[in-house]
């Protein structure tokens, strides 16, 4: 498999897509429509050093991103931390309609958003995991993008980094709304995916696969799923108020009360049962979900 293309700075990008010097050498905007390749040039996987925040639309082909596609036929945003891979397959760069915005780390230091950026979840979303955009939404992104495309070609002041970072977390932010809205509008998707999370968990202690395996960790359930560990919490937090692992160790402890009520096992029994290498894990695990001991809860039905 060919090794995806290494692209260190925003500069080698716009030399890698023909396009004129960046205003700035640590934040970019360009258009598609701007790339000045060869028509027939078809990208196929890239990774960069930099946070690349996309709008495509109209464009033929299929984004792999991990092990999962995309289609990019409708207008779609994706979101892109430093050094991850994404493969493209039979892309055309001269179809692909829409507008990049490209940022640099250090571009960041001194910002409170230099550390906030790390939480949003969405920038290590797969691709089929992609923020769907309606006409007003749209709008609102463009007219960010296009605002800090603005900046970025005035001559540059004291004023003009502290304005840039403050439309980037703007734009941030109003994605962030934006995923959330889509975790309670697409509830069909989102129903199939909770659904097929307590059906996993339910095959878990049905077949003792906690005996065997452990409890299960957020990456393996996600892996399972075939989703991204963020979007599967973040999607759980939206609809339940809480993170996978907090659905997991919650379904441990019903299962453990289950088992202290109706059972004759040693509280260590149990323990090892459900996954726990050592009862003391268990024990304060159970205790700071119940404030009471396994034992305690036990008399509690004698």
């Amino acid at each position: 498999m060919k090794a995806p293309e290494k692209i260190t700075s925003i500069t080698a990008l716009h030399q890698y897509l023909k396009l004129k010097k960046p205003s700035h050498p640590l934040v970019s905007v360009f258009d598609f429509n701007q790339v000045h390749v060869d028509p027939e040039t078809i990208l196929s996987a890239v990774t960069t050093d930099f946070y690349v925040i996309s709008l495509k639309k109209d464009c033929a082909g299929r984004c792999r991103y991990g092990q999962h596609y995309y289609d990019f036929e409708d207008g779609i945003m994706y979101f892109i931390a430093p050094h991850q891979v994404l493969h493209f397959e039979d892309i055309l760069l001269s179809e692909v309609k829409g507008n990049v915005l490209v940022i640099h780390p250090d571009f960041l230091h001194g910002y409170p958003l230099a550390r906030t950026i790390k939480d949003y979840g969405y920038f290590s979303y797969m691709a089929n995991e992609a923020l769907y955009l309606s006409e007003k939404e749209e709008k609102s992104v463009t007219d960010i993008i296009n605002n800090i495309s603005r900046e970025i070609e005035t001559n540059m002041d004291g004023f003009t980094q502290d304005l840039l970072v403050s439309n980037i977390d703007l734009l941030l932010k109003y994605c962030d709304r934006f995923y959330n809205r889509q975790f309670l509008t697409r509830k069909k998707a989102n129903h199939d995916l909770l659904t097929q999370l307590e059906a996993l968990l339910d095959d878990y202690f049905k077949n003792e696969k906690l005996l065997i395996n452990g409890i299960p960790t957020v990456q393996l359930v996600a892996a399972q799923m075939h989703i991204s560990p963020n979007y599967l919490s973040d999607m759980l937090r939206v609809h339940t108020g809480q993170t996978t692992q907090q659905h997991i160790q919650n379904r441990v402890i019903e299962k453990a009360k289950e088992m202290l009520s109706t059972t004759g096992m040693s509280v260590s029994e149990i323990a090892y049962r459900l996954g726990f290498e050592h009862p003391q894990s268990f024990h304060r695990l159970f205790k700071n979900q119940t404030t009471v001991s396994p034992l305690e809860f036990r008399k509690s039905f004698n």
